[in-house]
């Protein structure tokens, strides 16, 4: 069965992308693994949005998961984790509709500075929920025609979006956002070679 885990709404700021609001689905892992996990989602979710031109969508595959992101004119920005078996379209059309929400609902003069503790947006985990059955999207038939002429530029690991002599490992250890445990757990499994990137 196809699966959902993540949908993020964050504002790509002229330095660095930050979180508006998130809605996280992580059921299918150990409660011990959810903290990490939502980590490191987190912090690819702000490392994506910050490597998409405004005025641009992607999807990025990092084994096992598929990021799909878009970033609109206005900066505004969503970014949606799935598996692999996910649409891409149906994944692009959720965006487009959420984030026209959101933009709708909280004024862009508060994209700046609002946090996900202070901003209210109640749709976004009923949105996780419903669109876990990739068919919820059948009524959004104008936005997927809409969307059939956008190109989405599709990559294969996280590694083609970091820019040049950047590497996934100096990420880690310079995040924020991930507890010393969570790069710790990164490390060992990166040495194991059996390190799920994100989680």
């Amino acid at each position: 069965m196809v699966k959902l885990y993540a949908l993020s709404i964050l504002y790509k700021g002229p330095h660095k992308a930050s979180e508006l609001k998130t809605a996280y689905e992580l059921s299918s892992f150990s409660f011990f693994q959810r903290s990490t996990v939502q980590q490191f989602m987190a912090v690819f979710c702000q490392t994506i949005v910050e490597r998409t031109f405004p005025a641009s969508r992607q999807s990025v595959k990092e084994n096992d998961y598929l990021c799909h992101v878009y970033v609109r004119a206005d900066k505004l920005a969503g970014v949606l984790i799935s598996d692999h078996e996910y649409p891409h379209r149906v994944a692009h059309t959720l965006l487009t509709k959420v984030l026209d929400e959101f933009a709708i609902q909280v004024p862009s003069s508060l994209w700046t500075t609002a946090t996900d503790a202070t901003v209210s947006f109640p749709q976004l985990n009923s949105y996780l929920t419903k669109y876990q059955n990739p068919r919820e999207a059948d009524p959004m038939t104008k936005i997927q025609e809409e969307l059939d002429e956008t190109k989405i530029i599709l990559h294969s690991t996280i590694e083609a979006v970091l820019e040049r002599g950047e590497k996934l490992d100096d990420l880690v250890a310079k995040s924020e956002g991930l507890s010393l445990q969570s790069k710790a757990f990164y490390k060992t499994a990166r040495k194991t070679n059996s390190c799920c990137s994100l989680g």
